[in-house]
């Protein structure tokens, strides 16, 4: 299949909700979430998997604002992966989530399966885009750095749940709540495969949704260090979300005076603020911040 030319696409809120429920999908999907997850996946029994794809495929029907709302199917490699994208992608979804995605062979796999059924639905071609979980599987975490061009990639995120099963790992944390190191890294390397593909990193869920202030705390960290959006599992989770991601007005003055001062100065490659330095990668910056709150 030929690559993708990837366009702008930015979205703070990622909020799952299971394909199961019509009650949960409507709630997410009335929420202030970017993005929203109707899930076949892991909150969906095996038994059930049937019954839920009715159910998505309905309710996505059902729905004016489907740009939104995206699917999580099952593993490309699973026996319900085609399954799901014959009773979702006819209905039009904004996007598809691939779990457990192992490199870009996998995501090669997804586009040329979505574009047989858009095209049996006369949907454009690659009108529907994807977000990869890039490091659920020990496997997949040699395979960050693959994912450069492959087609329909507007997002990558990462799972601490699914990896700490495949590495028979009984605790995610450590003793002061931190991560611990292997799971550290996979949300490095997720960053870093990101970036390197041009799309948007978006940190993974907080298992914890009453710990609100400790959700901010994290989203505003992760933010700092170049993650654009994160993963929710519960509503009560958005508004923190959406908040943390979104630049402040003191940020945007600040990022304005730094374009403003190289704009009349083209030729320099420090310039003055503040009593501060400023050079080109901060410009840089400046320039990515505001291209983040349009």
């Amino acid at each position: 299949m030929a690559e993708q030319t990837h366009t702008a696409f930015r979205a703070r809120s990622w909020l799952f909700a299971p394909g199961d429920s019509a009650k949960k999908m409507a709630k997410a999907a009335d929420s202030p979430a970017d993005i929203v997850l109707l899930d076949l996946e892991d909150s969906v029994a095996p038994d059930a998997k049937p019954d839920a794809r009715e159910m998505v495929g309905d309710f996505l029907r059902s729905r004016s604002d489907r740009s939104r709302l995206w699917v999580r199917i099952n593993p490309i490699d699973s026996d319900h992966a085609a399954l799901d994208l014959e009773a979702v992608i006819a209905a039009g979804p904004g996007g598809i989530m691939l779990p457990k995605a192992c490199g870009r062979a996998d995501l090669d796999k997804l586009d040329e399966q979505i574009s047989k059924l858009e095209a049996a639905a006369g949907l454009p071609d690659r009108q529907i885009k994807v977000i990869a979980l890039v490091t659920e599987t020990a496997a997949a975490m040699f395979k960050t750095g693959d994912y450069s061009g492959a087609p329909r990639l507007a997002a990558m995120s990462w799972g601490a749940e699914d990896l700490s099963s495949a590495l028979g790992a009984s605790n995610q944390f450590m003793a002061d709540g931190q991560y611990a190191p292997v799971f550290e890294l996979a949300r490095s390397l997720c960053l870093l495969g990101a970036v390197a593909a041009q799309v948007m990193p978006i940190e993974t869920i907080q298992a914890d949704f009453r710990d609100l202030d400790g959700l901010r705390k994290r989203a505003e960290m992760v933010r700092k260090t170049g993650y654009r959006g994160m993963l929710a599992i519960h509503p009560a989770q958005i508004d923190i979300i959406n908040e943390a991601f979104t630049p402040t007005a003191e940020e945007l003055a600040h990022a304005r005076q730094i374009i403003e001062l190289f704009a009349a100065n083209p030729g320099a490659g420090t310039v003055g603020l503040n009593g501060m330095m400023i050079d080109r990668p901060h410009l840089v910056l400046a320039q990515a911040l505001l291209a983040m709150a349009d």
